[in-house]
């Protein structure tokens, strides 16, 4: 169902500023152009299909696509951007299902889609899926894209130590409710310490970097691009990223569950061709490396910088993700941790429901094949 929003969500700070500064992409393959969906995406059910995913595997050699097509969202961002190698390579054909993808320039706009029901599937961060089900979305999580790996970090003058302890009574500048915030909490709280414990300024991120750059605060959390221009402060140096607590920021391909339910045998072929697209990645490194850089309107030496920032899991570590439940990339653990988050920064009145919200079986589905 439709809700409103008085504030951003983490990501949509962090896309629609990498898109005003990198010049991303407003149309890519698949958009409408205006980054909004016309209609509401068709969901006939494959028959009297049940909720169990099947165990197919686009490694099992191409099928033929039939159905309505499934909608899927996705914006910009390095973990995301693959989706585009699969619609130019013919890969959700290969493993068997229809896709339509819809680019969206405003993240935002994503978000709204998905929960106005234009939107089968969309990506989106752990954060804003958990922002949406506190809302009342219904909303599943089938992949785990990525971590950010080092693209968000937490930057300090020279006057300030090298470790974590040393950002006691400092002066730290973020956008109160987005990522990098909770980035910096969960730092803090590493070594002992809370907000409590630090000056926090809230700061829109763009804002925040150029003040820091010029000057102001001792501190700043920020995300790539943004940390480029911090940094450009003499002596400044990053204390800690994203990187050093892997799971704190991750990305999803998130599906309705009546999707689930009515067409199981389609989401699991939308998985596989996910791992089959990362598969044809790895072997043709050089004309990926043109199509993502090209779809995000960057030379591939700039593609390049932002995607070194991201860690995009194989199978086998995105299955981690469900399956290990106090690991540091699990998505209950990380769960449990931005669910407070949220309420304590305003974002959400309640925390989010955690049961259903995350379904493994079709990445165990596509492990099992592959071996």
């Amino acid at each position: 169902m439709a809700r409103s929003r008085s504030v951003p969500t983490p990501r949509a700070a962090r896309l629609l500023a990498v898109a005003a500064a990198f010049g991303l992409a407003t149309a890519a393959c698949g958009s409408s152009g205006d980054g909004t969906s016309a209609d509401t995406a068709a969901s006939s059910g494959s028959g009297a299909a049940t909720s169990e995913a099947t165990g197919s595997s686009a490694a099992d050699g191409a099928e033929t696509a039939s159905g309505e097509p499934i909608k899927i969202g996705y914006s910009a961002w390095p973990g995301w951007f693959p989706l585009a190698v699969a619609e130019k390579e013919g890969l959700f054909e290969q493993a068997g299902v229809n896709v339509e993808l819809q680019f969206f320039a405003d993240y935002l706009g994503s978000l709204d889609a998905m929960a106005a029901g234009q939107l089968d599937g969309n990506t989106q961060t752990l954060n804003d899926t958990m922002f949406a089900v506190a809302a009342g979305d219904e909303q599943v999580i089938v992949v785990t894209n990525d971590n950010s790996a080092g693209n968000d970090a937490i930057i300090c003058d020279a006057s300030v130590g090298d470790s974590i302890e040393d950002l006691k009574g400092k002066t730290i500048a973020a956008e109160p409710g987005v990522v990098d915030h909770f980035l910096l909490l969960q730092g803090l709280a590493s070594v002992g310490l809370t907000e409590a414990d630090i000056d926090f300024r809230g700061v829109t991120t763009d804002a925040a970097a150029a003040a820091f750059a010029g000057g102001e605060f001792d501190c700043v959390g920020v995300f790539a691009p943004f940390t480029v221009q911090a940094l450009e402060r003499p002596g400044s140096k990053v204390v800690f990223d994203s990187a050093d607590f892997p799971g704190t920021i991750s990305d999803h391909i998130v599906v309705t569950p009546e999707l689930i339910a009515e067409r199981p045998e389609d989401v699991q072929k939308l998985v596989d061709a996910w791992y089959l697209t990362l598969d044809w990645i790895e072997a043709n490194p050089d004309e990926a490396l043109a199509t993502l850089a090209d779809v995000a309107e960057l030379t591939p030496e700039e593609y390049q910088s932002l995607a070194d920032g991201t860690k995009i899991f194989n199978a086998s570590e995105a299955l981690t993700t469900f399956t290990d439940s106090s690991g540091p990339t699990s998505l209950e653990r990380v769960a449990k941790l931005i669910n407070p988050f949220l309420v304590e920064s305003g974002l959400t009145e309640q925390e989010a429901p955690l049961d259903g919200l995350f379904d493994g079986s079709f990445t165990q589905a596509h492990v099992d094949g592959a071996a």
